[in-house]
């Protein structure tokens, strides 16, 4: 007898490791029909074909059934911002405009502990109700942010990775610190929150236009101080972006050049977009093991450029995908998919199902170094999860029936998909949102 306290039957997906090319991915596919996940203590015991756990079920607890639903593992957010979660849907402005018009204004009120507290609570509400079991996030410069997501993350259980924003120049006054301010701030931050239950903290510069050098050298400090921390921020967005950092950084060649000096790049090293790259940045984020998050939505939606995911496996940089709300348009990675889809197409580079999905679930674990513990249903692994209803709308329905096998049911689900297809969201072995609908 298999020991277990919960047991799921329905039919499920998983990409069994880390893979070196998209036609990896395919091979290291999963595909049970009718299997049954074996969880005990928020661990995953085992994934059996029916027919094989059938034997190994407990007369007394059963199972739950979710046959007709597709299991997956919880996905993986690799890029947003929870402060920008009540501006999503701005309209006009490209990238530095929208910061300046939109993002900073809304970012100021995270200095209200009770604001944050119902944002945080808001926020991670969404991720759940969208299938998003782990996420990388920015929060504010203040610390009343970061406590407010930490908070709610920890009292659920989840592997949340946040940080507060360090920036020092070029911002409103109101949004200003000093360099010694956001290190010592931090530092606190890091010493309550880091490995507390399944949190993790990302030591969080804004983007190196709103640092001087005095706080890259602090957040280096920092990473020296705190090596297994993660690093996040953003990269080559814009393309007015770019030219602002050659002008405020002439003595570095290329923008990663600014995060390399200071040391910044590497394992657990996280750089949102990485849009406008040089040949010499794609080399150095695969020499240094650094990952790049893709943003389909936001660099959409600002107009900012198509990131080139063949390039990314060319140069064997780790990738996860981004919604990057409030610039990003949806908290479903769905929906995100289905736009990292048409940004390829652009680019004359078909994207399969197989490797969105990967992207989405256990590449991005891989990305943010923490497939050793989340990403595939692999015995051992954290039991995050969600089930999906595939057909939850009657062209869902009509366009489902005529699926011949599940890359085509994957691939009309991020076409066609959206939350409505989220029917229950696990984290560590316990559902923790179902639609009621």
């Amino acid at each position: 007898m298999l020991e277990y306290h919960t047991a799921l039957r329905g039919a499920f997906f998983d990409i069994s490791q880390p893979a070196a090319s998209a036609d990896d991915i395919a091979r290291y596919a999963r595909y049970i029909d009718d299997g049954v996940l074996f969880i005990y203590a928020g661990k995953i015991q085992a994934l059996l074909p029916w027919q094989e756990a059938e034997a190994l079920l407990d007369p007394h607890k059963g199972y739950r059934d979710l046959r007709g639903k597709l299991l997956l593992p919880g996905f993986v957010d690799a890029h947003i911002h929870y402060p920008q979660t009540e501006m999503i849907g701005a309209f006009g402005e490209q990238l530095l405009e929208w910061l300046t018009t939109y993002t900073f204004p809304v970012e100021s009120q995270f200095a209200d502990e009770r604001y944050a507290a119902d944002i945080a609570r808001f926020f991670v509400n969404q991720l759940l109700s969208h299938g998003t079991t782990t996420a990388l996030v920015f929060c504010t410069l203040h610390p009343a942010s970061v406590e407010a997501l930490f908070t709610e993350a920890l009292r659920l259980n989840m592997r949340l990775l946040a940080g507060k924003v360090m920036m020092d120049r070029h911002t409103p006054e109101y949004l200003t610190e000093t360099a010694e301010q956001s290190y010592r701030q931090t530092r606190e931050l890091i010493q309550r929150w880091h490995k507390r239950g399944r949190l993790g903290y990302a030591i969080t510069p804004r983007f190196a236009p709103t640092s001087t050098p005095e706080l890259l050298q602090a957040v280096q400090r920092l990473r020296d101080e705190f090596p297994d921390t993660w690093l996040h921020t953003h990269l080559s967005e814009n393309l007015n972006e770019v030219a602002w950092v050659k002008q405020l950084w002439p003595e570095h060649e290329h923008y990663l050049d600014v995060y390399h000096h200071y040391q910044l790049t590497g394992a657990r090293s996280v750089f949102a977009h990485g849009i406008h790259l040089a040949e010499k940045e794609w080399r150095c984020l695969h020499e240094t093991g650094s990952a790049i998050a893709f943003c389909p939505t936001s660099n959409l939606f600002l107009g900012s450029g198509l990131f080139r995911l063949p390039a990314s496996w060319q140069h064997q940089v780790r990738i996860g995908i981004g919604s990057d709300v409030g610039a990003g348009t949806t908290f479903s990675l769905l929906r995100t998919l289905g736009e990292a889809y048409k940004v390829a197409q652009l680019q004359s580079y078909r994207l399969r199902a197989s490797e969105a999905f990967y992207h989405a679930t256990l590449g991005g674990a891989h990305a943010l170094r923490l497939d050793d513990k989340i990403g595939n249903f692999q015995s051992g692994k954290e039991a995050d999860l969600v089930v999906i209803d595939p057909a939850v709308t009657p062209l869902q329905k009509l366009r489902g029936a005529r699926c011949h096998d599940v890359y085509e049911q994957l691939f009309v689900l991020m076409t066609l998909g959206d939350e409505r297809n989220i029917s229950e969201t696990w984290v560590n072995g316990q559902q923790v949102w179902c639609n009621e609908g």
